[in-house]
């Protein structure tokens, strides 16, 4: 499994998002009803309404944003992280770009995310389009054929032809004896933690105990030894 994926060559990316706004008042009246049609399509029963739901914003790219994204790579005998974070995400994700399209600007170099090819890869396109940042060779995908795309999912890897079947990044962790990265928040607790709590570096660091779970993962189905956090390095 994964024999042609040098892990040198693969870079580790996990992102947080939120929505755009604090709360669904505070959104322009012309989003408010953009809101209100997609939520007829997401409620689970006639109970909820927009206002309700508005929290569930930030995982769709038209209502939410980045303001994390951490990523990982080997080198030296080190997991290297750095993280791209913050309240501007136009700048964040333009530093991000620059990075991507620099270093790692390779086509010997892959992309590794936990259902980063239904969230993540997506998710950062669609982001950078909306704020007017050209695409990263590695994030491009137009004109090529699905075997030319360098994107690897740690649970597309898992499923193996089974579609029907979604495993958490938590309980990868857990059947490969890998620390969980959920000690601390979870995803559904983000947007709290960003509006309410205004905690970015807590976010920050749950984003890379993620990347880090996520590059372990991916030596645990290549059957190599796996790294210590004492071989973390960060920045």
């Amino acid at each position: 499994m994964l024999e042609n994926y040098k892990k040198e060559n693969v870079l580790f990316l996990d992102i947080e998002t939120v929505p755009q706004y604090s709360s669904y008042l505070e959104m322009p009246e012309t989003f408010q009803k953009l809101w209100d049609h997609k939520a007829l399509r997401i409620r689970q029963n006639e109970t909820e309404v927009s206002e309700d739901l508005y929290q569930r914003a930030g995982i769709y790219a038209e209502f939410g944003q980045i303001i994390c994204i951490s990523v990982g790579f080997f080198h030296d005998q080190k997991f290297r992280m750095k993280s791209f974070a913050g309240h501007d995400e136009k700048l964040l994700l333009e530093d991000f770009a620059l990075t991507v399209g620099g270093r790692f600007f390779s086509k010997n170099w892959s992309l590794c995310a936990h259902n980063g090819k239904e969230f993540d890869f997506p998710y950062i396109a669609r982001r950078m389009l909306i704020n007017g940042i050209k695409l990263p060779v590695l994030l491009d995908q137009s004109g090529k054929k699905p075997w030319e795309v360098p994107h690897l999912d740690t649970m597309d890897l898992w499923r193996f032809g089974d579609y029907k079947n979604y495993t958490s990044l938590e309980l990868l962790a857990a059947i490969f004896q890998i620390p969980t990265p959920k000690d601390d928040i979870r995803g559904s607790d983000v947007a709290r933690v960003y509006w309410e709590e205004k905690d970015l570096p807590r976010i920050v660091r749950y984003c890379e105990k993620d990347v880090a779970t996520i590059a372990r993962i991916f030596l645990r189905y290549k059957g190599e030894p796996l790294f210590s956090d004492e071989d973390i390095e960060i920045g």
